[in-house]
């Protein structure tokens, strides 16, 4: 019933209104997203086309601009912050942008490194992130933006399993959102960094180096008879790589030879030898 009245009044409300309509018959916000998530499966469509969003939480920047609701946004013009990626994908219209690329990156920290060394101003491109786990609305701008550009992505995360968990996520989609995963995967991200094999390429030293816990390693274990994985023989060597020598490194790592040492010397040298998988 609620659903259909926001579909009736074309209006848009979070996750966590709907669940603030019955706090007594909900218990708990878990409960109502699932039954949000039955009745999306049940009549086949997306959980946004059925007028309910989560908070913002990605954000964009870069060579890209578009209309929001009829609103101008340059994201040139965003700051270190960047613009945030709006809930109502659908909203979004107009989009152009000159860039050669998207550089989805995991972390926030990386962002922020990226946005204020204007790294887009370099290398024309377009720099998202949902700081870690991506929301459905990231998922959804990422692809919209990738299939109209016609732009290659290109993945910065950490090397840990987390990493490709979260590329996995962008890819294939969640198992919980499993029936939607058509309107909410880009399957063809590159794997740019950090990678396994860059601990050992970039000299990254041992203070910087992690020792995968015992969950680490299951979790590597896991993945390696994953689909997405078994695929790809690079990707299959680098996570082989990591489980064997039981070692990860953050985006961060790479700080220790200067904090711009990404932008100015690991990304370049990256993009200037093709080097992503």
């Amino acid at each position: 019933q609620l659903v259909y009245e926001l579909c009736l009044k074309q209006i848009h409300v979070t996750k966590r209104d709907l669940f603030y309509t019955d706090v007594k018959l909900f218990v708990k916000q878990g409960d109502s997203d699932d039954v949000l998530e039955d009745v999306a499966c049940m009549l086949g469509c997306t959980r946004s086309s059925l007028q309910v969003v989560a908070s913002e939480k990605g954000v964009v920047v870069g060579r890209i601009s578009f209309e929001d609701a009829g609103d101008p946004i340059d994201c040139t013009r965003m700051g270190v912050g960047g613009k945030a990626i709006p809930p109502f994908v659908d909203r979004v219209t107009n989009i152009r942008s000159d860039a050669k690329f998207i550089l989805l990156v995991e972390k926030d920290a990386a962002f922020m490194r990226l946005a204020e060394d204007r790294f887009y101003n370099t290398y024309p491109c377009i720099i998202m992130t949902a700081k870690g786990q991506p929301d459905v609305a990231s998922r959804l701008f990422l692809k919209r933006i990738k299939t109209e550009l016609n732009l290659p992505v290109l993945g910065l995360v950490d090397a840990d399993p987390y990493g490709l968990k979260i590329l996995s996520v962008y890819m294939s989609g969640s198992k919980n959102m499993s029936y939607d995963s058509a309107h909410l995967t880009t399957p063809d991200i590159k794997w740019l960094g950090v990678r396994p094999s860059d601990l050992d390429k970039y000299n990254i030293p041992e203070q910087c180096r992690l020792k995968m816990t015992e969950h680490d390693i299951k979790t590597g274990k896991a993945l390696l008879n994953e689909d997405f994985i078994k695929k790809n023989p690079i990707w299959l060597k680098e996570l082989e790589l990591m489980v064997k020598t039981k070692e990860k490194a953050e985006i961060q790592a790479l700080s220790n030879f200067g904090f711009q040492y990404l932008t100015q010397v690991y990304l370049p040298q990256k993009l200037k030898d093709g080097d992503w998988v």
